[in-house]
């Protein structure tokens, strides 16, 4: 998002199991956890659940955090977020912004203070989008 225009966003924590979602605008560049989506019996993504988000908040972009080690090295999960992040700008039609997510579960945990996996996803999301928000904004004002 390059332009000062109102967007709103949704944000995704992928994981193996979970998606955590969170929702943000671009206008106050603050971001609330949505909801973890759980993967299909057969472990596949539920993307009924995801396309119902996408219809529901109507967002301009797309943002999926892909984390990456301490030292900068790139993670196992990468490729599957990578692709992930791939499959949703298709299926939408809406651009996705990548964002390094290193150690936001860490972060939703503390900020959250719970450690229901099912709550810290959508929080990991909710610092994702926050982070990406951030970022945006720096870009702006120093652009």
């Amino acid at each position: 998002m390059t332009d000062s225009a109102p967007a709103t966003l949704l944000a995704f924590d992928f994981g193996r199991r979970r998606i955590g979602i969170a929702v943000g605008q671009t206008i106050s560049a603050t971001a609330s956890p949505l909801q973890t989506v759980e993967a299909t019996r057969d472990g596949a993504i539920n993307w009924a659940v995801i396309e119902k988000l996408v219809v529901e908040w109507r967002p301009d972009a797309l943002v999926v955090g892909i984390p990456s080690h301490a030292d900068g090295s790139e993670h196992p999960l990468s490729a599957r977020i990578q692709r992930f992040a791939r499959q949703l700008g298709g299926r939408f039609a809406l651009p996705v912004h990548l964002i390094d997510e290193r150690l936001s579960s860490h972060a939703a945990e503390a900020f959250a203070g719970t450690t229901s996996r099912h709550r810290l996803d959508a929080h990991a999301a909710q610092i994702i989008l926050e982070t990406y928000l951030a970022e945006n904004e720096q870009k702006q004002t120093r652009g």
